[in-house]
């Protein structure tokens, strides 16, 4: 299944509101994830190891991927993966085409494995589809974050929702690191990045 049918069957399966309001861009300021400048609803369905499964776009473990991975070969509708800090991402080279989404999870505010995880998905593996940060998400992370390939955020902490809101997250434009999105070297140092934007 590709990313775009991914994409269109979680809008059929998340039911029409869900659907309506994805499709339309229309934002949920109770929503959780934070997408193109608003919150939006959640689609995806955090599934436990050994619960059943629904019909609804599902997130799954890396335990349970690897354990169920055949069985869920014929399943028609997406599927997500969410990696823990520390586990790895080789052994499942060949079938991250297959996950609409990848979440990245951040239990703790000075745990930054995941950041390492999501450079390794962009640019060691090519992964294109949606790769979010879950748990733990600060304001002051999130440009760190964007600068690695994150698309989406589940931020549940208030003051870091209320300053995505009021547009007060820090954008930091000149780094000492290339990032994944190209950025340009700025002026006569090569190793100065510039931010696009």
């Amino acid at each position: 299944m590709s990313l775009l049918d991914a994409e269109a069957t979680v809008q059929i399966m998340a039911g029409p509101q869900v659907a309506a309001s994805d499709a339309s861009g229309a934002s949920d300021a109770e929503g959780l994830i934070w997408r193109d400048g608003a919150f939006h609803g959640d689609v995806w369905v955090r599934a436990a190891d050994g619960e059943a499964l629904t019909e609804r776009p599902v997130v799954l473990s890396k335990k349970r991927w690897l354990a169920e991975r055949d069985a869920l070969d014929g399943r028609n509708t997406p599927i997500a993966l969410r990696l823990e800090p520390g586990e790895g991402i080789d052994d499942l080279s060949a079938d991250l085409p297959r996950f609409a989404l990848i979440a990245l999870s951040f239990p703790k505010f000075n745990d930054g494995r995941a950041f390492s995880a999501a450079t390794l998905l962009r640019q060691k593996h090519g992964y294109a589809g949606e790769l979010r940060a879950v748990g733990n998400v600060l304001t002051d992370q999130i440009p760190l974050m964007r600068r690695v390939g994150f698309d989406t955020f589940e931020v549940v902490h208030a003051p870091t929702r209320r300053a995505l809101l009021e547009g007060r997250i820090p954008e930091v434009k000149l780094h000492y690191q290339p990032a994944v999105a190209h950025e340009p070297p700025a002026g006569t140092r090569p190793w100065l990045r510039r931010s696009g934007g």
